[in-house]
C-alpha cells in the first residue's frame, strides 16, 4: 500500500526574477497521469476541510499560497501531519488515505487528481474508513 509523502518539483528561476515550478503527465516523480484539477481558497482558518478518503482518486495537494496543515490516516492507523507552505512541493494523497486540511487566512491549495469527480469514490463517513482493512 502508498503512503502519503511530500514530492519536490523543479523549481527555475531566481529571488531577482520569482521562480516557476513544472508537473507534467509522465514526468519522473509523478505517481498518475492528472485527469481533474481544482483549488480552494477564501478558507476560514478555523474550518476544518477533507474529513474523507477515496476508494481509487489519488491525489497531490499543493499549497499555491499560504500554510496549509493536512492530517492523513491509513488504513491500519498509521497518522501523520505535514505541513504545506512552499509552492515548489506537493504532498502525494494516495487511495484509502484518510485526510483533513486546515488553512491560513490567505491559503491557495491546488489540486491535482488522478480521476474525475464521482461522489461513488468518496468514503464520507469515518466509520466506514476505520472497516477497511490494511
Amino acid at each position: 500500500m502508498k503512503h502519503p509523502h511530500l514530492i519536490h518539483f523543479k523549481k527555475i528561476g531566481k529571488p531577482s526574477e520569482g521562480y516557476i515550478s513544472i508537473f507534467q503527465n509522465g514526468a519522473e516523480g509523478m505517481p498518475f497521469d492528472i485527469k481533474r484539477t481544482f483549488w480552494t481558497y477564501y478558507t476560514p482558518q478555523e474550518v476544518i476541510r477533507g474529513r474523507h478518503a477515496h476508494y481509487e482518486t489519488e491525489m497531490i495537494l499543493i499549497a499555491a499560497a499560504g500554510k496549509i496543515i493536512v492530517s492523513t490516516e491509513m488504513p491500519g492507523n498509521k497518522t501523520d501531519t505535514f505541513v504545506l507552505e512552499n509552492p515548489d512541493s506537493g504532498l502525494y494523497i494516495p487511495k484509502l488515505c484518510w485526510h483533513t486540511m486546515q488553512y491560513s487566512h490567505n491559503a491557495v491549495q491546488l489540486v491535482l487528481a488522478s480521476s474525475e469527480y464521482s461522489e461513488s469514490d468518496y468514503i464520507r463517513a469515518y466509520e466506514d474508513f476505520k472497516n477497511i482493512q490494511p
